[in-house]
């Protein structure tokens, strides 16, 4: 889609788009937390809290708590800059369209100052409970979210998904610097886990939400490079992932457990790549099946990371009772 077309239809839903009223002002609580995004938020948190709980050494009740409360304070905030900033393809895509903003139930100054302001006081009480180190990731993952992926990455570059990951990687770091004030290798590695994870999860996603994206002119990988591409991206992500999901095997950071949830889940996630990959399509790679392929691979990417941080926490358990 050219820039002139995909402008036009960017203001002919701004036109569309419900306007708030000032009778509105008892917002329901519920789309206040939707401008949270709270299905990203509890993945983000499970991996934060998975770090914090496999660092070494024993970290106070209560301060964990806080820990765990700033992550999902701060996910939340970047969730809600980002639906500021994107209000107006969110207004165009099918799936975002009833999001608040678009919605008009709630406006858009005081969605941003929500945003900022629980950004703010996510970092300034991980400070103050924690450590400079896990208050400074934290404000970083903020701003690589809000900030380079969504107002620059997002709308400028087919590779926004790849580089935009580090921002739903930065947890397991921020919660392993809150329980031991440093970094080491084991959080490194859980973090290039869940960055090299997102590419084949999103792009599982923007196969059958291709058009969506079109007609915002958002520059994903299937707008870009077509559907076949796409596919064979997915392919090669996942055999990255699991080389990198086995680094902790190979260092001798985890036990037989982890290695065996890896490498089931990693050649499970293969398996639906490959299901991805040769799905009846088209001269142009579109499926011919509606995408299911692509719907399963996408949901199997939300258990594969779930399930597989929970073999890791089940491991460091088992070693410890050992």
């Amino acid at each position: 889609m050219s820039d002139s077309v995909a402008t036009a239809s960017l203001e002919a839903a701004a036109e569309r788009r419900p306007r708030f009223k000032a009778d509105q002002v008892g917002t329901r609580a519920r789309d206040w937390i939707q401008l949270l995004k709270p299905r990203v938020i509890s993945l983000v948190v499970f991996t934060g809290a998975a770090g914090m709980i496999v660092a070494p050494g024993h970290m106070n009740f209560f301060v964990a708590l806080v820990t765990i409360f700033c992550i999902c304070m701060a996910s939340g905030a970047a969730g809600a800059i980002n639906m500021w900033y994107d209000r107006d393809i969110d207004a165009v895509m099918q799936r975002t369209i009833t999001r608040p903003i678009p919605g008009g139930r709630i406006p858009e100054n005081e969605a941003l100052a929500y945003g900022v302001g629980l950004s703010c006081l996510s970092v300034c009480l991980m400070w103050m409970a924690t450590n400079t180190l896990a208050a400074g990731i934290l404000a970083f993952s903020i701003f690589f979210y809000a900030v380079i992926y969504t107002m620059w990455l997002k709308r400028s570059t087919p590779q926004n998904i790849v580089i935009g990951g580090a921002a739903g990687a930065f947890p397991p770091m921020i919660g392993w610097a809150a329980a031991t004030g440093h970094m080491a290798i084991l959080p490194v590695v859980m973090f290039g886990i869940v960055f090299f994870w997102t590419p084949p999860h999103f792009w599982s996603l923007s196969l059958y939400a291709c058009k969506d994206y079109g007609r915002a002119g958002i520059p994903m990988l299937p707008v870009v490079r077509g559907a076949r591409h796409t596919r064979w991206q997915i392919f090669i992500y996942t055999l990255v992932l699991l080389a990198v999901s086995l680094v902790p095997s190979f260092m001798h950071l985890c036990g037989w457990l982890y290695t065996t949830t890896a490498l089931v889940l990693g050649l499970g996630f293969i398996a639906c790549a490959v299901r991805v990959l040769l799905e009846p399509q088209d001269a142009q790679g579109v499926s011919l099946k509606g995408d299911k392929a692509a719907r399963i691979s996408f949901r199997f990417s939300l258990a594969y990371l779930f399930f597989l941080f929970c073999g890791l926490l089940a491991d460091h358990f088992l070693q410890a009772w050992v």
